[in-house]
C-alpha cells in the first residue's frame, strides 16, 4: 500500500494482537490490487451484551485511483477476530470483482428481449416480432433449451439481438412463462 494502513478502535480498548491481525490481513489486499492507495479499518464493539455475547462491527475502506471499495461487516459472535476475517474475506471478494471489471475479464450481460413467434418455416426457421413491430429471423440452432418442433405462431420468446450479414437476427432464442407488457 502506498499510504499507511490506518486502525481506528470504537467502544474497545486497542489491543495489539488485534491490530496485527489486521495488519497481516491488510497485507493480502495488495495481492489482489497493485495500486491500492489507503486501507483504513474501524474495529467497533458496539452493541455490547452481558447475556448476548458481543455485537462487533469491523469497517474497511480501501481507497483505489478513482474508485473507494467499503465493506461494513456486523457480526454477533464472541471472538472479534472472526468478525475481521469474514469482513477482510468479503473486502477481498469486491475487490477481485472491482478489478477483474476494470481489467475487461467481466462480460456484461446483453438483456434480453421479448417477443412472440409469428412465422414458422419446415426448414427450420422462423421470425419473431417484437413489441416495437420489428421482425427478426431465428434459425433453429438459435434455440435454447427449446424444441424447434415445439414452437408455434404466437408463442411468446426471449432471445438476444444480433446483427448479421443478412441483417438483424434472434440468437438463444428460448421459450418461458413470460408476460410482458405489449405481448399478448
Amino acid at each position: 500500500m502506498k499510504i499507511p494502513l490506518n486502525i481506528t478502535f470504537l467502544n474497545i480498548p486497542p489491543s495489539d494482537a488485534i491490530e496485527a491481525e489486521i495488519r497481516k490481513r491488510a497485507q493480502k489486499i495488495d495481492q489482489f490490487a497493485n495500486d491500492v492507495m489507503h486501507c483504513h479499518v474501524t474495529v467497533d464493539a458496539a452493541g455490547k451484551h452481558k447475556t448476548q455475547g458481543g455485537m462487533y462491527e469491523v469497517r474497511i475502506d480501501v481507497t483505489l485511483p478513482g474508485t473507494e471499495i467499503a465493506v461494513s461487516h456486523v457480526h454477533r459472535h464472541e471472538d472479534v477476530y472472526v468478525v475481521i476475517r469474514d469482513a477482510f474475506d468479503a473486502a477481498a471478494r469486491k475487490l477481485q470483482d472491482h478489478v477483474r471489471l476494470r481489467r475487461g475479464d467481466v462480460k456484461l450481460h446483453e438483456p434480453l428481449l421479448h417477443g412472440q413467434v409469428t412465422r414458422l418455416h419446415e426448414d427450420g426457421y422462423g421470425f419473431i416480432e417484437t413489441p416495437d413491430g420489428r421482425e427478426l429471423y431465428f434459425h433453429r440452432d438459435n434455440l435454447v433449451n427449446a424444441d424447434f418442433d415445439q414452437l408455434a405462431p404466437g408463442m411468446e420468446v426471449q432471445f438476444l439481438e444480433e446483427g448479421a450479414g443478412e441483417g438483424l437476427q434472434a440468437k438463444r432464442v428460448s421459450t418461458g412463462r413470460h408476460q410482458h407488457p405489449g405481448m399478448g
